[in-house]
């Protein structure tokens, strides 16, 4: 660990003395640290982290009493508002239907993040006027009302349609117009079945999608298995019911040109597992949290 993780670790660490602490705000990273993670804070390091210029930090610590909070929601720089809108509570009551009116779109994006929203604002920012925002809501309200997700499904932003279909399953009516829609042709089939013209379409994301349709009929994937697109023949190799002999087959037709293009590829048919957890930081003494300021001139 270098010295400028160690000292962001010690920043962390509970039951830090307060003088320690506030060594610790003369280190950039350290400071970040502090005001981010840190639950006892005081109000008097909370004005220093302030004026540090460390209050975007600030504002994403949940742990900071409720008017700090609602005081950095009026801050210039739209970065800390973001911080505040994506987890404050709506303490003084009206701070989050405040928030849902910030002049800046990124503010109200993070705000549809936050798990402290009443239906009646998750509903206005659905309807935000910035795309942004409503694929904000999209990605974080699962639960939308049907009248919700319809808006969403036939948004006139094809981005946020997209988002609608890969979110939300369309209703049996929506769903041609969704199949029709280039936007949202490739995420909509999983909804529908498999067909040879969904897997002939000239778009090799309809064909991928196509491919990998858990009600895929034989003939289509053998007319697949040859497809030009290396995703689609590596989709179909990625199957469960791919006969381990084609499998082989396909996989050695995939020259990949680059070596994320081989690991996208090896991910889809192998998924990997993730990497076990990193060990816990040390818990350091007094005398070594000194050594540690010392070599950092702090």
């Amino acid at each position: 660990m270098n010295l400028d993780a160690e000292l962001s670790a010690l920043a962390a660490q509970e039951g830090l003395a307060a003088d320690l602490v506030r060594r610790l705000l003369r280190h950039p990273e350290a400071r970040r640290s502090v005001a981010l993670l840190r639950q006892d804070l005081t109000e008097q390091l909370i004005e220093e982290i302030i004026e540090l210029g460390s209050a975007r930090s600030l504002a994403a610590n949940s742990s900071v009493p409720a008017h700090v909070r609602a005081r950095l929601a009026e801050h210039p720089e739209p970065s800390v508002r973001c911080g505040v809108a994506a987890s404050v509570a709506d303490e003084p009551p009206g701070l989050l239907a405040r928030l849902a009116d910030d002049p800046d779109p990124s503010v109200r994006s993070f705000l549809a993040m936050n798990d402290h929203l009443p239906p009646k604002l998750l509903a206005r920012l659905a309807a935000d006027p910035e795309p942004s925002v409503r694929s904000s809501i999209i990605q974080h309200w699962r639960a939308a009302p049907d009248r919700v997700r319809r808006a969403l499904l036939t948004d006139a932003d094809p981005y946020v349609r997209r988002n609608g279909v890969l979110a939300y399953p369309p209703p049996a009516d929506l769903l041609p117009g969704l199949l029709a829609d280039p936007a949202t042709r490739a995420a909509a089939v999983t909804y529908a079945a498999p067909s040879r013209e969904l897997a002939t379409d000239p778009d090799p994301a309809v064909r991928e999608a196509v491919a990998a349709h858990p009600d895929l009929p034989t003939g289509l994937r053998d007319l697949l298995k040859d497809d030009p697109d290396i995703f689609v023949r590596n989709a179909i190799s990625a199957r469960p019911d791919t006969p381990p002999a084609l499998r082989e087959q396909i996989v050695a037709t995939m020259e990949p040109d680059s070596p994320l293009a081989e690991w996208a590829l090896s991910f889809r048919r192998n998924p990997h597992a993730c990497p076990p957890p990193a060990p816990p930081p040390p818990v350091y003494t007094r005398e070594q949290a000194e050594t540690l300021l010392a070599k950092a001139n702090l």
